[in-house]
């Protein structure tokens, strides 16, 4: 969960390989909006929900609740799909839940009843300068806008953004922030993007500990482990540098395979050479560790809940 254009959409793709048959990508939590474009301009204000606080009158959120709650239970929903293109719905789609499912969307942690359907919770929460200007770069390329009318939008929902959205944070299991380095600017290559990786002891995490501490390790400061406060609370925080280097990062892999030994093949760059790829600026396919690390880490914890579960 998070914010519009916080890249749901770059972590998810190449981490769920590992979650054979790959899982559906359910958007359960977006669409429940009250009218299109074209019909009429969505109204802004508060409503209350029976049971719960208050959430926009744009989003149907006891539909929401009862989406996830049927996917959480193996049953299937209808999906509303709301076209950014045209402004209206295009026919809803079809989900039928699988071993793993992954939910994204902006409200999916509101209400108590929408968090207990998830086994991990993340939430992504990268500086509003890259968010801003990773939202300029999505809506502009694919939805058509102009980058005025994009900057319009993010400035005329902060006051929602701040009230419904980053409360959430507080419920998330693991908080991710890709940002630029001191050196660096919210236009950066995304392949030179650190990684803050937010460890809530909400579900246990792997033990870091004794590799970052141990002598003779590699990692030097590309990857550190620190305690800290997030949103009042302790919380341990996992910092990955975008220049760590490969062998840096494969010897956090095998903390991550050890645990996790069926985790296999895909608990390494060698093999899954997806892990960790984006984009670049001028159209390559470019690898980024901490990217990679973070997908690695989140299969673990859906794989590790699989076990529990079966």
């Amino acid at each position: 969960m998070s914010i519009s254009a916080s890249s749901k959409a770059r972590i998810t793709p190449t981490w769920a390989h590992p979650l054979a048959p790959p899982p559906p990508r359910a958007n359960p939590t977006d669409g429940f909006i009250d009218k299109s474009r074209v019909s009429g301009r969505l109204r802004s204000g508060i409503k209350r929900v029976a049971g719960d606080s208050e959430v926009t009158f744009c989003n149907y959120m006891d539909i929401i609740q009862q989406h996830l709650t049927l996917l959480r239970t193996g049953q299937a929903i209808l999906k509303p799909i709301y076209n950014h293109s045209s402004g209206e719905f295009d026919p809803p789609e079809y989900i039928e839940p699988r071993k793993f499912v992954i939910v994204e969307g902006l409200l999916g942690y509101y209400t108590r009843a929408s968090r207990e359907a998830y086994d991990v919770k993340v939430y992504l929460a990268p500086p509003e300068s890259l968010r801003s200007s990773w939202k300029v770069k999505r809506d502009t390329r694919k939805r058509g806008y102009d980058p005025e009318q994009v900057l319009e939008q993010i400035r005329a929902r902060e006051p929602d953004s701040e009230a419904f959205i980053r409360p959430q944070r507080q419920w998330a299991d693991v908080v991710v922030t890709f940002y630029p380095p001191e050196s660096g600017d919210a236009g950066a290559d995304d392949l030179l993007l650190n990684a803050r990786l937010v460890l809530r002891p909400t579900i246990p995490h792997p033990d870091f500990t004794h590799l970052l501490d141990a002598q003779g390790s590699h990692l030097g400061d590309a990857i550190r482990l620190d305690l800290d406060r997030d949103m009042g609370k302790p919380v341990d925080v996992l910092e990955i540098d975008g220049h760590a280097t490969e062998q840096q990062v494969q010897e956090l892999e095998r903390v991550l395979c050890g645990e996790v030994p069926y985790l296999g093949q895909f608990c390494s760059l060698e093999g899954n050479a997806d892990l960790g790829k984006i984009t670049g600026t001028t159209g390559e396919i470019l690898q980024s560790y901490p990217l990679a690390l973070t997908q690695l880490l989140i299969t673990y914890h859906m794989l590790k809940a699989a076990k529990i579960h079966a």
